[in-house]
């Protein structure tokens, strides 16, 4: 380790040791790029996300207050209509004549349960591909929810609902603006079949079945959003950064940590994922178009070449945007790319011109290239620096 690296460490423990947290501070050490060393890229997420406030004393009440908030979702939402637990204080309440499975009745509890399966298998097949490129997604988890878990009880795993459901997964497929591939050119292909995934012993689950959990309950939680294909992405490196905390007390509580922080980033960006909000000035496609603008104040001539070969920022820029830049790079570049994002006071303004700087940085192959070049370049980006990346949009930044 550099004495310079050291010298990072020990800037980000002075912060975050003072009883309360210099925000501005944490935001400007952050913006370079957060050490992962005992635990700080954690923490510092957790704050910058909102998850934690800035005074230290109260982080211990308010974590056990989340938590426990957390496990009353599992209790609540990962349940079959029908089947409680006694000793969770619920009693057992049986089919009626009122309320069977065939009932059309929109306030039955078995269609709500039957609904819920049609975005349940969506999730599903999203998460088990989730960062193909990497085996921790598929490993088995150090923690598993022992409420779900464990054998005295009588609740049913996601994965095992899945596993006996009949419904068709055409039925259900729901993808953002009508867009077929949401994943990466150079991404590895993932098993189809379920039977294709490696069984885990009984008590164990794997880190995919608890990005599978927060994804179900966040779409239980929002009805109005519930889940659109992409979410994954979003969630998948706050799990990853999350799980693999060096700390294992914070460790331990990935999945509702991850849950909560999920939560407050997707009230920034869920308009990206609202359909029908994609013309107004919070939607995508407003974004879009200020990609484009803010590449023909930054570099005219790019512009007019995007232009003229008629490459709309939908064909690329969608993605980018939508996904945070996840699909672009491998999770260690997209966890470095997110530590600037998170950090900057106006992140997602910031992110429209790290895509500028995407442009401008293969400005030389774009002028020389068709449209079909061009077009793959965009959709499969060469540059894999991304501080080289970071570093020009920074100089995009402070250039206005």
């Amino acid at each position: 380790m550099s004495s310079l690296h050291k010298t990072r460490i020990a800037d980000f423990q002075d912060v975050l040791k003072e009883p309360m947290i210099a925000l501005e501070k944490l935001r400007e050490l952050s913006f370079s790029g957060i050490p992962c060393e005992g635990g700080l890229r954690c923490l510092c997420w957790k704050i910058l996300l909102n998850y934690l406030p800035l005074e230290r004393d109260s982080w211990t009440s308010i974590l056990a207050k989340q938590r426990e908030l957390y496990s009353q979702f599992l209790r609540e939402m990962i349940i079959q209509p029908g089947i409680a637990k006694a000793n969770l204080g619920v009693s057992r309440e049986d089919v009626t004549f009122e309320d069977h499975p065939l009932n059309p009745n929109p306030d039955s509890r078995w269609n709500t349960y039957f609904k819920d399966n049609e975005v349940l298998l969506q999730i599903d097949k999203d998460v088990r591909r989730l960062c193909p490129d990497i085996s921790f997604f598929q490993r088995a988890t150090e923690y598993p929810c022992l409420l779900i878990l464990d054998p005295q009880n009588e609740f049913e795993t996601l994965r095992k609902r899945v596993e006996q459901t009949t419904l068709k997964s055409q039925t259900v497929a729901r993808n953002r603006s009508g867009v077929t591939n949401m994943s990466s050119p150079h991404k590895t292909t993932v098993p189809s079949s379920l039977n294709e995934y490696e069984v885990l012993p009984n008590g164990c689950e794997a880190h995919w079945e608890v990005v599978e959990r927060i994804l179900f309950i966040y779409a239980k939680l929002n009805p109005g959003i519930a889940y659109v294909q992409g979410m994954n992405e979003i969630v998948g490196p706050l799990y990853y950064t999350f799980a693999t905390d060096p700390n294992s007390e914070w460790k331990e509580h990935a999945e509702a940590d991850t849950f909560f922080c999920f939560t407050n980033l997707m009230a920034e960006i869920r308009d990206n994922f609202i359909k029908s909000l994609d013309d107004s000035q919070c939607g995508i496609t407003y974004k879009m178009e200020k990609v484009y603008s803010t590449l023909k104040e930054k570099d005219v001539e790019l512009y007019l070449k995007l232009q003229e070969q008629n490459i709309k920022p939908q064909f690329f820029a969608f993605r980018w945007l939508t996904l945070l830049l996840s699909q672009e790079f491998l999770l260690p570049d997209v966890i470095r790319i997110w530590d600037s994002l998170f950090a900057d006071d106006n992140r997602f303004d910031f992110l429209l011109i790290v895509c500028c700087s995407m442009l401008i940085l293969i400005r030389e192959q774009l002028l020389e290239g068709d449209f079909t070049i061009n077009m793959r370049l965009l959709q499969d980006y060469p540059i894999t620096d991304v501080c080289q990346i970071l570093q020009k949009a920074k100089e995009l930044q402070d250039s206005k």
